[in-house]
């Protein structure tokens, strides 16, 4: 039976509603303003010189889990959406150019870029600066891309803090000589040069030429193999990305060594698509970040 009870009752329920909206939105713009998402300009030194680029720092306190970002070769895609991406969903996102690159100061060679990237790393894992940027260093990720998937493998070998590794069409440069291995060491370098030129690739990088980059892939072949990281990551997760690109069978050759090696966290995934991973590139940053949250703190 309706009573006068009843009735006030549900007044007072919808007078509980209707202000409930309105203490949210009282507390939610101060929650938000206490440390709001932000990019930061960084300046890294690195070897004498200063590598440049920017931090995606997500919002709230945190501590977040935390990625350094490492592009290719030479880095017309620098694949930022997916620094985005992750920085939406809660990731602090470091991204660098290497020495030599995109107006940074230095020469440009493989042995920098695995410098800078080591550097970058190590920055992240200091407790001094998780402290100061709300990095999780038991959730520090490296993601790289085509050369920068080379140096990833490098800098996850040689840092133990790094939780696990995202190999996006990932370029071991010692591979490039297997194929020439008929042809005289001059003939070879002349081959790998005129493939290193192409498409205006030397035109960003400073203090090299095509033909010394090369020389410095022919002459540290037996150094510049992603297998050599295989021991050394094992039994970290990675996740393997290929694509229609010619780099999956030197991508599955490692998975492989990494599996030999012990690691029984590998996971691979194959798009029919370009080197640019171009119309996949949501897809491509949501397999990420769904790899990433399923992998446990280091």
């Amino acid at each position: 039976m309706y009573t006068r009870r009843m009735k006030f009752s549900g007044i007072v329920l919808l007078a509980f509603f209707l202000a409930a909206p309105a203490a949210a939105r009282s507390q939610a713009p101060k929650a938000a303003a206490s440390k709001p998402a932000s990019s930061i300009q960084m300046v890294l030194p690195s070897h004498g010189d200063m590598l440049l680029g920017i931090f995606y720092l997500a919002a709230g306190a945190g501590p977040h889990p935390t990625a350094v970002l490492l592009h290719g070769f030479p880095g017309y895609e620098q694949n930022l959406d997916i620094a985005q991406y992750l920085r939406a969903r809660g990731w602090n996102v470091l991204a660098m150019h290497y020495r030599g690159s995109w107006g940074v100061k230095g020469d440009f060679s493989l042995e920098h870029a695995a410098q800078d990237s080591d550097v970058q790393v190590r920055f992240v894992l200091n407790p001094a600066n998780a402290r100061k940027y709300g990095i999780d260093t038991h959730r520090v990720f490296v993601i790289g891309h085509s050369m920068g998937g080379y140096m990833a493998a490098a800098a996850t070998a040689r840092n133990k803090g790094v939780a696990g590794v995202v190999l996006i069409s990932a370029w071991s440069p010692s591979d490039d000589y297997k194929g020439l291995h008929a042809h005289s060491a001059a003939a070879a370098v002349a081959m790998e040069a005129k493939a290193l030129a192409a498409d205006d690739n030397i035109l960003p990088l400073a203090g090299t030429t095509a033909d010394a980059l090369a020389r410095e892939i022919y002459d540290h072949r037996s150094t510049f193999d992603m297998n050599n990281f295989a021991a050394a990551i094992a039994p970290r997760p990675v996740f393997f990305i290929t694509a229609n690109d010619g780099l999956a069978r030197e991508d599955n050759a490692f998975a492989q060594a990494l599996r030999k090696a012990g690691d029984t966290r590998v996971a691979e995934r194959h798009w029919n698509t370009d080197h640019d991973y171009s119309g996949q590139r949501a897809a491509l940053s949501r397999a990420i970040f769904d790899w990433a949250r399923s992998v446990p703190p280091r």
